[in-house]
């Protein structure tokens, strides 16, 4: 991990404190994003879950969706949970929504059910994450497939459920919700 790095978290709906909290245990400094101009000097981007045609509608209201993209072609991280996931998927159904295409993933929308079948879990992890994992899912996305040049990470019942594609990362669980610091160490280190 970089010696000193700021990870912006998008801050327009969703848990930014637990992310927040996540980024402090690793001595990583985050800055809340909530227009373009707070793109600079970033390290990485978190995009945290919430309901993912709001996240879609206020990203693009907020002139952002340009921004993320141009961030992310341009190198920088970028991690997606739970509705994040969506929003940078390449194909999201149930219903079919725009999203940023920036990994090659078809996901499924609440495909674990409503609010009240929401569930924490253990999950494996592969190498070099642990091979047990805390999930916390919360009317979460179902990734129904991955591009050739995605990386599975994790898995629950044998479906993925961490991926990842170059610098772009997607949890369809929330892993600030479990103190889950080794994703993050990975992601901020890849």
């Amino acid at each position: 991990m970089a010696a000193k790095q700021t990870i912006g978290i998008l801050a327009l709906q969703g848990d930014t404190s637990l992310h927040s909290r996540a980024l402090a245990k690793l001595r990583v400094s985050a800055k809340l994003i909530k227009k373009p101009g707070d793109f600079n000097n970033l390290d990485g981007l978190i995009i945290p879950g919430g309901e993912s045609t709001t996240l879609f509608y206020l990203a693009e209201s907020f002139d952002l969706l340009s921004t993320i993209s141009e961030f992310a072609k341009n190198g920088g991280r970028v991690f997606g949970t739970c509705a994040g996931a969506i929003l940078l998927a390449k194909k999201v159904i149930n219903p079919h929504q725009r999203s940023l295409s920036l990994i090659d993933i078809e996901i499924k929308r609440n495909a674990y059910g409503r609010q009240l079948d929401s569930f924490e879990s253990i999950g494996e992890g592969k190498k070099p994450l642990p091979a047990k994992l805390n999930m916390t899912f919360i009317r979460a996305p179902r990734i129904k497939s991955t591009g050739p040049d995605v990386n599975i990470l994790a898995v629950h019942k044998n479906e993925p459920v961490l991926v990842q594609q170059n610098k772009i990362l997607c949890a369809t669980f929330h892993p600030e919700l479990s103190a889950e610091l080794d994703i993050y160490h990975y992601w901020l280190s890849a």
